[in-house]
């Protein structure tokens, strides 16, 4: 059951995330441009491949086992193109997603960007890797809309709406990419490749004279404490991306989706105890009694509508 732990802590992991970013995108003395942010999130990222030379050295526990460069294989056209896929799906879903992050808080904007990356993610499969629906799939298809409507009607500018459902729609592509590329190669190859396509499209990004501007001069703007937050940041990330990946290899597939409910849950949790602590930018900008408990029946809805549609 090793793999249970694994996804859980990624959740928890994730969560952090989600509202660092919302401090780093919030705040202007940090990195106010989605889109540089966003292209750092891609190069750091990708620098993950280091823990293939964890797989190189033998662990005192089981279980758990890093991917190893030895089970690297020259990447076939079709490695290639789902990686680059992946790459570009998710490099969109950021900058959407970090715009909406912007204006709204964490605990509303992540949870309608994953119930509509679920959503999308299942039609998706459907037409393209033969995913078949889960005996409650109308009801959490249910759940997880009126969870979305309900977030969106309430608490979000229109502008804030359509980022985050634009968002969760690449993230669904990316996600299918991803699963498209474990399902044609392994998982030490397929995340390999799939983590040289983020930084190759990153760097890309720079050959182009208008984009290597902005994160030109967005970069000398950048403080070094803003910049060890960043790296720290997407090094979490990393871990969390990785952990869910190996959970999803070592066990149940739906439970492992299922339990992506648990951020939100986490965020608004994080949000409730500590963020009267911290910055507006940093936690949660509605901390009224009614706002919490609006919150709290959303993530509700939401993360019910996980556990039904995917178990």
């Amino acid at each position: 059951m090793t793999w249970i732990f694994l996804a859980v802590g990624a959740q928890f992991i994730n969560a952090i995330v989600a509202l660092v970013d919302k401090y780093i995108v919030t705040d202007d003395k940090a990195l106010p441009k989605p889109f540089v942010y966003a292209f750092y999130t891609c190069l750091i990222s990708g620098a993950w491949i280091i823990v293939y030379v964890l797989g190189l050295i033998p662990l005192p526990f089981d279980g758990f086992k890093p991917p190893s460069i030895l089970n690297v294989e020259k990447p076939t056209l079709e490695v290639v193109a789902l990686a680059f896929l992946s790459a570009y799906t998710f490099f969109i879903a950021l900058v959407s997603m970090f715009n909406a992050l912007r204006q709204a808080d964490a605990s509303d904007v992540v949870p309608v960007v994953g119930a509509v990356s679920a959503l999308g993610a299942f039609g998706l499969g459907y037409f393209f890797l033969d995913a078949q629906p889960s005996p409650n799939f109308i009801l959490g298809i249910a759940l997880l809309a009126t969870g979305t409507f309900l977030v969106s009607h309430l608490h979000f500018p229109w502008k804030v709406a359509m980022n985050s459902v634009h968002s969760g729609l690449f993230f669904a592509l990316h996600y299918v990419a991803i699963k498209g590329l474990f399902t044609i190669t392994t998982f030490d190859n397929g995340f390999f490749w799939s983590r040289i396509a983020l930084v190759t499209f990153a760097l890309t990004l720079l050959l182009v004279p208008i984009y290597f501007e902005k994160i030109s001069e967005q970069t000398k703007t950048v403080s070094k404490g803003t910049g060890l937050i960043v790296f720290g940041n997407k090094i979490l990330a990393g871990i969390g991306t990785i952990l869910i990946l190996k959970a999803t290899d070592m066990g149940d597939v739906s439970v492992v989706q299922a339990l992506g409910g648990l951020q939100f849950v986490f965020i608004l949790i994080i949000g409730i105890f500590i963020g009267h602590k911290t910055p507006t930018s940093c936690g949660e900008e509605s901390r009224r009694g009614r706002d919490v408990i609006q919150k709290a029946i959303f993530v509700a809805i939401i993360s019910l509508g996980f556990l039904v549609l995917f178990v």
